[in-house]
């Protein structure tokens, strides 16, 4: 649940310390043992590595969520990450992480979802799917470009502002 792609069960035996078959076993009868509940998820074995899904009978439920979802408002969060990538687009995933000086990858495909950031390319000295805002998001905020977004200088705190410690 912790991680947006399929996890290996050799990953899996590697963090639990425990044989890889043995790992297999419980993962197949997790599996089945969610479906005979009729649970609201489901565990599946998909491309080389297992994960969490919602039940295609959620999906409607699901589906309202995430529509709603786009209409409530952003997280303190969601916001400094947006303005990271607004500041600073083209920006990696890892980029952004390191700014806000926690993970940012949950946020990143909320934002995405929204349609408030999109793909904008590759980063070539590492591969990294870059990230910049979108027409949407000028849209929501009322710019014609992003020229139009305040410079951040004034927003700073002075130095006269910032003690030894660099807290305010």
């Amino acid at each position: 649940m912790v991680t947006d792609e399929p996890v290996s069960s050799e990953q899996l035996a590697g963090v639990l310390d425990q044989p890889e078959q043995t790992v297999i076993g419980t993962l197949e009868s997790l599996a089945r043992e969610y479906a005979a509940a009729g649970r609201g998820f489901e565990l599946r074995s998909v491309a080389g590595g297992w994960r969490f899904y919602s039940h295609p009978a959620c999906a409607p439920a699901v589906h309202r969520f995430v529509l709603d979802g786009q209409q409530a408002r952003l997280t303190q969060a969601a916001l400094e990450t947006l303005a990271i990538v607004a500041y600073q687009q083209p920006v990696t995933r890892a980029r952004m992480s390191a700014i806000r000086g926690v993970s940012c990858d949950a946020v990143v495909r909320t934002l995405h979802t929204r349609g408030l950031i999109e793909e904008v390319g590759v980063e070539s000295e590492t591969g990294a799917t870059l990230f910049g805002t979108t027409r949407y998001f000028l849209e929501r905020l009322g710019l014609a470009s992003l020229d139009e977004l305040p410079p951040l200088a004034p927003l700073l705190p002075s130095l006269d502002e910032v003690d030894d410690t660099g807290a305010r």
